[in-house]
């Protein structure tokens, strides 16, 4: 069996994202059929041919100023003369987002839009989450996924006092596990899709 490489394309200031990263990874892999590439942004120039292969890619940033990171924001700037010049390489793949900041809300939302943006210009399909919301009731907890009320991707918390070994709090990354495990499974349903009715196919039929 042909198995689909999802890639997680990712810059960690502080090893809080990295944690998330490494969340979202594991989600991937508990599907089969399947395979991760975990890369940080300062890695891609050796693995521009592993991400246009991939058939999904999901971005990971913190959260800096109400938006991506300087490193990640580079690695955006890179794609114009390594992909889109070179036609558009990444359109149709599946893309999907997370970030972490020092605060609950901490202009997430900010930096979830930029990627959506940067993915909608390679011509991507953007998979967000389905969790219900969480944590907002009285009966809810922190313990639960989404508890942070994300929906176009995976937000997570972590108190700038601590480090990666126990931030963000594992509600957090579960939420990111489970985005990895539903971009994986969104990945298999479209490229099981395309297969049995090609893009061309399709638009003949709409004309």
């Amino acid at each position: 069996m042909i198995r689909q490489s999802i890639a997680i394309v990712y810059h960690s200031g502080y090893g809080h994202t990295g944690r998330q990263a490494e969340a979202v990874k594991a989600g991937v892999e508990q599907v089969d059929g399947v395979e991760a590439l975990l890369l940080t942004v300062d890695k891609v120039d050796r693995h521009w041919d592993d991400l246009n292969s991939a058939q999904a890619i999901i971005f990971g940033s913190p959260t800096y100023m109400g938006a991506v990171s300087a490193p990640f924001k580079a690695f955006q700037e890179a794609t114009s003369n390594a992909v889109l010049a070179k036609g558009y390489l990444w359109k149709d793949k599946i893309a999907a987002g997370f970030t972490t900041s020092g605060s609950r809300s901490g202009d997430k939302l900010s930096t979830l839009m930029q990627m959506v943006v940067f993915a909608a210009q390679h011509g991507m399909h953007w998979v967000g989450l389905d969790l219900p919301p969480a944590n907002c009731s009285s009966t809810g907890s922190e313990e639960d996924m989404n508890r942070l009320g994300f929906w176009l991707g995976a937000g997570a918390q972590a108190n700038t006092d601590e480090g990666p070994e126990t931030a963000p709090p594992a509600s957090d990354l579960a939420t990111a596990r489970y985005l990895g495990r539903r971009v994986a499974l969104t990945t298999l349903q479209f490229v099981r899709g395309r297969r049995a009715i090609p893009f061309e196919h399709a638009i003949a039929a709409y004309d």
